[in-house]
């Protein structure tokens, strides 16, 4: 083929028939830098006749494009138009924009994030952003959580969880949100719950009989998150039945599982599961559920002040 800036001129000349107005709006497309780009690249695969065919094509390409460079709704938002030949002619295709792609992307990991009764900013929590200054125990939670990500695909060998514990509003929910979205990243699907609300909705559902529906979701979950167990008391049927039953099965299964608590290990055994709401002593029935928990999960003190609003 011809270079494309003879052929182009060749072509004005032979658009005289056309009025002027029609000539001007060939002239801007023919003269577009992604049109010329466009032409050059593809200049072995089509003809002059297939330009001139395909000039509708060309002019919606340009028409568009200019739309969304002055900030303008385009007629397929969220997209932009790509030249690309089709049966020896000129076409267009739309292709999701860098927005789109990014929103899908989203999407798609929030998907991979079951989350229940947590609060809504975990949703965005990363772990670039998790405050590592104040303590040497938050660089080490941090880096027991990075170790974990990167090893999960990498190894046959059972990994557990971590149990983060420490006082309140110090990031420990926020954290394991951060975990979960890096996790889901990586194509892993997560399931976090907030445990004491868990709880009185599990309550709440033995009169709808499904309560066995959802411990049976719960406890089949690739990764489980609990948050904040040990923040409410606890009657022996959701000790026993509930958290008893999905510990079980995680443990028997090989399943991670990540908590977060107020307390460390010893006081939840001791100060939290040991008595029931009811005021009962129960030492051996806790101290199954914290085998269980040990099995699990790993403890690591996290440190820090309180950045809850006060």
């Amino acid at each position: 083929m011809e270079s494309v800036s003879q052929s182009m001129k060749q072509m004005m000349s032979e658009l005289n028939g056309g009025s002027d107005r029609y000539r001007e709006l060939i002239h801007k497309v023919l003269n577009n830098d992604d049109v010329k780009n466009f032409l050059e690249k593809n200049k072995d695969s089509l003809d002059k006749d297939a330009i001139i065919k395909s000039l509708s094509k060309l002019y919606e390409f340009v028409s568009e494009k200019n739309k969304i460079n002055s900030g303008q709704a385009s007629t397929i938002p969220g997209y932009e138009p790509e030249l690309k030949i089709n049966n020896h002619l000129i076409d267009i295709s739309y292709c999701p924009n860098e927005a789109t792609i990014k929103a899908r992307k989203q999407h798609a990991l929030q998907k991979r994030i079951k989350t229940l009764m947590m609060p809504k900013d975990v949703n965005n929590a990363s772990l670039h952003d998790f405050d590592m200054d104040e303590s040497s125990s938050r660089m080490n939670v941090l880096e027991q959580a990075l170790n974990f990500i990167k090893n999960y695909h990498k190894t046959d060998k059972w990994l557990p969880g971590l149990y983060i514990y420490g006082s309140f509003g110090i990031g420990k929910t926020y954290l394991l949100g951060a975990i979960a979205n890096k996790l889901a990243e990586n194509g892993v699907d997560v399931t976090m719950l907030h445990f004491p609300s868990f709880a009185v909705e599990m309550k709440n559902s033995i009169g709808n009989n499904n309560v066995a529906d959802k411990i049976d979701a719960i406890k089949r979950a690739s990764i489980l998150m609990l948050d904040d167990i040990g923040a409410d008391s606890m009657s022996s049927w959701v000790r026993d039945d509930i958290l008893g039953v999905i510990l079980e099965w995680r443990m028997q299964n090989h399943l991670p599982t990540f908590f977060s608590s107020n307390f460390s290990m010893d006081k939840l055994e001791t100060e939290h599961l040991s008595v029931n709401n009811r005021g009962d002593d129960e030492p051996l029935k806790a101290k199954r559920i914290m085998q269980r928990i040990r099995f699990l999960s790993k403890e690591y003190l996290m440190t820090g002040s309180n950045r809850r609003p006060q």
